[in-house]
């Protein structure tokens, strides 16, 4: 799976999985309902998308400029560190605002959420490149020459 509709079936399951999460982890660091702390997942999941668009679109360009094909380890890593630190700048502050506590009580309160979503979406990038194939600025050369068995 290619194109357009890669990237909007890979932000739909990774944002409902993300939405029902957050609301979760939220209310229990926050010590508000699950009501409360929703919203706030559904305006998180907003912001990630855009930022997920965004993102993947630069991290795609770049990596279709490598010589190296593929996703190691060490590249998978650095994509989910590379998304999940680029939404620290805009989630905290929302955080803070929403809950009305300082922006570093919200960093920490948002600590449990980072370390689960850099783990998260590491996972989720490995199975959903497993289930749909790697997009095409990951995919090496086909090999022209035979293998002599």
């Amino acid at each position: 799976m290619q194109g357009p509709w890669r990237r909007v079936l890979y932000v739909t399951l990774y944002e409902l999985i993300a939405i029902a999460v957050a609301t979760a982890g939220l209310a229990q660091l926050s010590g508000q309902g699950a009501g409360h702390s929703s919203v706030v997942a559904v305006a998180a999941s907003a912001i990630a998308v855009l930022w997920n668009v965004v993102f993947n679109w630069a991290f795609e360009r770049w990596e279709s400029r490598q010589t190296v094909r593929g996703r190691s380890v060490a590249r998978r890593v650095a994509h989910a560190i590379g998304f999940e630190g680029g939404l620290v700048f805009t989630l905290v502050p929302l955080f803070a605002w929403w809950f009305k506590v300082s922006l570093w009580e919200a960093f920490v309160m948002d600590l449990a959420l980072i370390v689960f979503f850099l783990c998260y979406t590491f996972v989720f990038n490995w199975a959903f490149d497993r289930v749909f194939g790697l997009p095409a600025s990951a995919q090496g050369a086909v090999n022209s020459q035979s293998v002599v068995s």
